[in-house]
This record gives structure tokens, sequence and C-alpha cells, in this order.
């Protein structure tokens, strides 16, 4: 065939010449290292002529062995507590029916406001304001079982919020989600429980990642019952039975 003649022997390669050619250098770029003769992989010989020890370690693991100071939060655990109470005088709750059924439905929205007291009831320390999201209607406990997001509002002392189950039929527990003000970097779960749904409420926080809470929020908490009432200076927020600036 044309294309069998057209092709040639190869002869063998005489690696002679390659033998008795001098050595070369070869400089490593952006270094002062050099070698005497090509890498032989299969023996790993290599020459050397070499101003400075050649050393990867500097380069590649140096750390700042001082560091950075290391800044923990605080952990111990500060409980707070707050009163949440409907005075009827914020047009709170609203009910949305998004489920179009006559009875609570998964979807139906309930936004909310009400006041927050200290948990000694002497002072109007701010409000609560949020949202609840009906997950299931309970009727054997006739209640519901609420997703719930909101916040609790402190005035020039900043604010918590707050996110998990709300159950109209029994005390609950919320993960603390963040804050501000004294607040940043809070972290822990509130209890929520019910006096009477939805009027009266009593939370007990424990919270962490905070410095010490200032002493106008706590106090000796009056036991929660259905008879509680806040301090008639507190209600009528009084200058001695607020906090500063308390949210309205």
């Amino acid at each position: 065939m044309a294309l069998s003649a057209a092709l040639k022997p190869i002869s063998s390669i005489d690696l002679s010449e390659h033998r008795r050619s001098p050595p070369k250098s070869h400089r490593v770029l952006g270094s002062n290292l050099s070698f005497s003769k090509p890498f032989q992989f299969h023996g790993l010989n290599i020459s050397s002529r070499s101003s400075k020890p050649f050393t990867t370690a500097a380069f590649f693991f140096n750390k700042n062995k001082q560091g950075d100071p290391v800044t923990s939060k605080p952990t111990k655990v500060q409980e707070l507590h707050v009163y949440e109470l409907n005075e009827r005088d914020r047009s709170s709750p609203a009910v949305l029916k998004l489920s179009q059924k006559p009875v609570n439905s998964l979807g139906d929205l309930v936004p909310f406001t009400n006041k927050l007291y200290s948990g000694d009831l002497q002072k109007r320390i701010g409000i609560t304001a949020g949202l609840c999201l009906l997950i299931q209607h309970v009727p054997e406990k006739k209640g519901d079982r609420y997703e719930a997001i909101y916040s609790f509002y402190f005035g020039d002392y900043g604010h918590l919020a707050v996110q998990g189950p709300y159950l109209t039929y029994e005390d609950t527990y919320l993960a603390v989600t963040g804050g501000s003000g004294i607040f940043v970097g809070a972290y822990g779960q509130v209890k929520l429980h019910q006096i009477i749904f939805p009027m009266k409420l009593f939370y007990t926080f424990y919270l962490k990642g905070i410095p010490d809470l200032p002493a106008e929020l706590l106090g000796n908490p009056v036991p929660p019952s259905p008879a509680i009432e806040p301090s008639v200076a507190a209600k009528a927020t009084e200058p001695h039975a607020t906090i500063p600036n308390f949210t309205k």
C-alpha cells in the first residue's frame, strides 16, 4: 500500500550525546536556588548550588504565634421576667382569615402588639410587636398552635427578637434570636406562660451572651395569676414608673 511505503523505520535513539553534554545550570525563578543538572526523577539525584538554605515553611506556614486576643461572649445565664398585657387599647390582635374557613385553619395570620411591664409590675417598659401564623387547630385542647415571630421593645435599652411555637393552651419555649442595644449578641430561650389567652402572659427569659442587665429591668417578679395588675403609676406611665423613652 502507498501508506506503508511512506512509513520509514525509526532508528534507535543515541543518548550518548546527551550523556556527554556538559551539565546545564537551572535557576529557579525568583530565588537564588540553582541546580547543576536537570532532575533525575527516577534516582532523585539533585545537585544544588544555593547561597541560601531553601525553605518553604516560612512562606507557607508562618503564623502569628501571638494571634489576636480571643474575645468570648459571656456565658452566664441571666433571667429577665416580663408581663405582656392586652389592655384593649391597641386594636390588637387582628385576625386575618386567609384560610377563609369558619374555624381556625392553616394559614390564618394574627398580627399583634401589647404592652410590657416589668416582672414586679412596677414599671411600664415597652411593647411587643409581631406575627403569629396558625399551623394547627387543636379542638381537643380548645386551642391552636402557632408559629410566632415577634419582638420585645424596651425603649432606649433596645429590643429582643424571638421565634418559635406559640400554643394557646400550654406553656412553650421560644428561641431568642438576637437583639439590639444592650441586647446585642443575646441568645438563649424564653418561656411563655399563658395566664389568660390572649390577655395576660408571663415570660421568663434565660439570656446569654450579654453584659449584666440594668437593675430597673430586674426585681422580684410577682407570681403569675389571673388577678395580676400593674401598679397604678406604671399604668399611668408616670416618670418614676417607666424606663427611659419606653416604647409606646
